[in-house]
């Protein structure tokens, strides 16, 4: 990154970057030299990540912060002038989708127009969270009509949250872009963290991204369906699992059944879906499993037990283990059928700040007659209880039938 423009006081200004997606980035550019700059709307997580403190919880990221932010390699703003200050602009807001399971295929376009202003010839803008195919190609030509030349690319985030800060350094990154240039440029951004590449055209980039994570939701959704089958006979599925998959490696990747949800699965799936004018069978039918575990999980449990007299504690409403995010959890779709069915219901949760409901562990289990694991948290490993306890993910060893 050197021979920067006039204008580029900075290496790489990440757009969107409080958050899950662009934070870790932003410290990955930091860490690794470069002078990074955040933009993102809302004042209070800026304000944080200029005191040094993770707006949410990212393992290996609160020594990277305090570092970058010491060695004044980082600086965050709630002020989109940040934006002209940088050689380099990622964005990281993706496509949304609707109540009606329709992605907004113009959010991306309508965010940059709020910054717009803010872009500066001779920039590269790099497109980095899921998009609906099309979308790369729908901002060059918002560029060109407001008469910037940038170049615009599409390198898609591939991270785990709670792995940022090892993959990002770790996995290949996919780089694409329109022109020469722009792949050249690109490349030699995310060479700063990664020595593997796999360089394709926007378009391939883009459903690389929705095929990796609507891949892992089809097979979540065969996984929860195959535990239904085996659970309906009294069988623990989770035994049977391990058992098929010893020293066999055609079935080691066998997921264990449990909640599929997230910010990413469910979203991408149904883009796919309406890309292929809603003709994705396979997707609904994993989006209706998935979807549909936290009321077979509370239907089985309707025929044991005599919900409407108990009060029911839910263990963990992050939507998974070891985190503090509970965007799309199913922990609250599974809290909002048993508030229907229960007497009460309860949750609790070690890692999530954002629900002043939550109760502590302990008083979850005292005051519960029968006890739900939503999230399969490590601190639930060993839970020594007498009240029944239903876990589907057999986090607490006691098999997983229901």
């Amino acid at each position: 990154m050197t021979n920067l423009p006039d204008h580029a006081q900075r290496d790489v200004v990440v757009i969107g970057g409080c958050g899950h997606v662009g934070l870790p980035l932003a410290l990955a550019f930091a860490d690794r030299g470069a002078r990074v700059g955040i933009y993102d709307v809302s004042e209070a997580a800026v304000a944080r990540v200029n005191s040094g403190q993770m707006p949410f919880a990212e393992p290996g990221a609160d020594e990277v912060l305090r570092r970058v932010l010491d060695a004044g390699r980082l600086e965050a703003a709630a002020d989109s002038a940040i934006v002209s200050t940088a050689e380099h602009v990622v964005v990281v807001i993706g496509t949304p989708v609707d109540e009606h399971l329709n992605p907004n295929q113009m959010a991306i376009n309508r965010a940059l127009g709020g910054c717009a202003d803010q872009l500066r010839d001779g920039q590269l803008l790099v497109l980095r969270s899921t998009v609906f195919p099309g979308v790369t190609a729908l901002v060059e030509k918002m560029m060109a009509k407001r008469g910037l030349d940038v170049d615009v690319a599409f390198c898609p985030e591939r991270i785990a949250e709670g792995k940022a800060m090892t993959e990002l350094f770790e996995l290949p990154q996919i780089v694409s872009s329109r022109t020469p240039a722009g792949t050249k440029r690109a490349s030699a951004l995310f060479g700063r963290l990664t020595g593997k590449l796999v360089v394709m055209t926007p378009e391939e980039a883009e459903l690389a991204k929705l095929f990796t994570n609507v891949w892992r939701y089809i097979k979540f959704a065969t996984a929860n369906q195959l535990y239904m089958m085996a659970n309906e006979q009294g069988l623990d599925f989770d035994r049977i699992r391990r058992g098929l998959a010893e020293d066999y490696p055609r079935a080691a990747d066998m997921p264990a059944a449990g909640f599929a949800a997230g910010p990413c699965l469910f979203k991408d799936t149904m883009q796919l879906a309406a890309f292929n004018h809603n003709n994705f069978p396979l997707g609904h039918a994993a989006m209706a499993v998935n979807e549909g575990l936290p009321l077979y999980v509370v239907h089985r449990l309707e025929q044991r037990f005599d919900l409407s007299s108990m009060t029911v504690g839910i263990l963990g409403m992050a939507f998974k283990a070891g985190s503090d995010d509970i965007r799309s959890s199913l922990s609250y779709k599974l809290k909002r059928i048993l508030e229907f069915k229960a007497g009460a219901v309860l949750c609790t949760d070690p890692y999530v700040t954002v629900d002043a409901g939550l109760l502590p562990l302990d008083e979850v289990i005292a005051r519960s007659d029968l006890l739900v694991v939503g999230a399969p948290h490590p601190e639930y490993r060993g839970l020594v209880t007498d009240k029944p306890v239903a876990d589907i993910w057999d986090v607490t060893g006691s098999g997983v039938r229901v």
